[in-house]
């Protein structure tokens, strides 16, 4: 089987967590004891069931995402590190990122998941602020979150974290003041999302009954704003919406998302997009964890769908992911991924009045959104992808 050219990005998924946080949305789940040698025995299964399928393929990056990896013991991801650079061809600068949480507890293992192999870590805060970390259903405490920023720039050559803004109540000072109070000590990768409200989380219901109010379009525009203002003084580009770095500090492995690239996900609930031969697959595994550990167990993989993607599908998701970043979109790297022009794959009314309008920028080689583009995105994209 010929391989692709571009190497593939690995995402390994722990689902399970101390608390759910109240605004979370993702495959996470709570469990009073946490089976940990089974799971990460059924996730090495499952990585060798599927590098068995796709051949040994160049490895640029993985990802151990969650729930809270960071639960995990260094010896397990050392396994399955050391499992995936010995059944892909790793890149010599593989990025390995590790997503953890600045309990005590998890702080404590920092330097077991460095040994382990993990060279970027990415340390899930949310919040500097004790109030803020109640509301948001946080485990830690601010100076918990400071001591751990502390600890992984001592460690690991690569940091990133998680912030959370337009909280409730917050200003543009305050919002100001914590976000430069965390860039003096780690300025190299930040993640500042907007608060939301998702479908199904508990914020949903206390949101709809009215215990608390989000700031308005206008006050979230400020904020976003402002966030670029500030990282923007600490060196940062805001190279994705909601991900800041300096250059060269940008995550490859979210890249390969953005820029529509081969990623193999694994463990409860992971998607992936996979090229095998001349298609492309989206491929997902069962979502409840024991059920997942179950089938690995039985068949070795936790898959259960993986269905080919038409040029169509492909266009549409090539254009949610690719104007979330700056670059943009590079169009002969769209036909060759899709097999359709620009043209082809979007309304052209909507199109050519997102050009006007200045909410879209196109070159020979690339289509972008704008800055007011990007404030508008969600919408622009709705309207424009067919």
């Amino acid at each position: 089987m010929t391989q692709p050219s571009e190497p593939l990005a690995l995402y390994i998924h722990w689902p399970f967590c101390l608390a759910k946080c109240p605004y979370c949305d993702f495959n996470s789940h709570v469990r009073a004891q946490i089976p940990e040698a089974r799971f990460a025995r059924a996730l090495r299964t499952e990585l060798a069931h599927d590098a068995a399928r796709l051949g040994r393929r160049k490895l640029g990056s993985i990802f151990f995402g969650g729930g809270t990896p960071s639960l995990m013991a260094p010896e397990s991801v050392a396994a399955l590190i050391e499992d995936a650079t010995s059944l892909f061809e790793p890149l010599p600068d593989l990025e390995i990122t590790l997503e953890a949480n600045p309990t005590s507890v998890e702080a404590g293992r920092l330097a077991g998941f460095r040994q382990a192999g993990v060279n970027r870590v990415s340390l899930g805060i949310q919040a500097l602020d004790d109030a803020a970390l109640k509301f948001l259903g946080r485990e830690h405490s601010a100076p918990q979150a400071l001591a751990a920023l502390e600890t992984a720039r001592k460690l690991f050559p690569r940091i990133t974290f998680d912030l959370i803004y337009a909280r409730p109540g917050q200003s543009l000072t305050d919002w100001r003041q914590e976000l430069d109070t965390a860039l003096r000590l780690v300025a190299d990768h930040v993640s500042l999302y907007q608060l939301t409200i998702e479908p199904g989380t508990k914020f949903e219901a206390l949101y709809r009954t009215g215990a608390f109010t989000l700031p308005d379009e206008d006050e979230a525009a400020a904020l976003y704003e402002e966030t670029a203002e500030i990282t923007a003084r600490h060196g940062l580009t805001d190279y994705e919406v909601s991900n800041y770095a300096r250059p060269g500090s940008e995550s490859r492995h979210n890249l390969t998302y953005w820029r529509y690239g081969d990623y193999l996900g694994l463990g409860p609930g992971a998607h992936g997009r996979v090229t095998e031969g001349d298609a492309l697959f989206a491929t997902r595994r069962h979502r409840a964890p024991e059920p997942w550990a179950d089938l690995v167990e039985r068949t070795g993989t936790g898959q259960t769908s993986q269905d080919r993607l038409d040029p169509q599908e492909r266009a549409r998701e090539m254009l949610l992911m690719g104007l979330r970043v700056k670059e943009g979109i590079s169009l002969p790297h769209f036909a060759a991924r899709t097999g359709l022009t620009l043209e082809q794959a979007t309304d052209p009314t909507i199109l050519q009045a997102a050009l006007e309008e200045n909410y879209l920028h196109r070159t020979a080689t690339t289509l972008s959104a704008t800055p007011e583009g990007r404030l508008r995105l969600e919408a622009l994209l709705h309207a424009l992808v067919v």
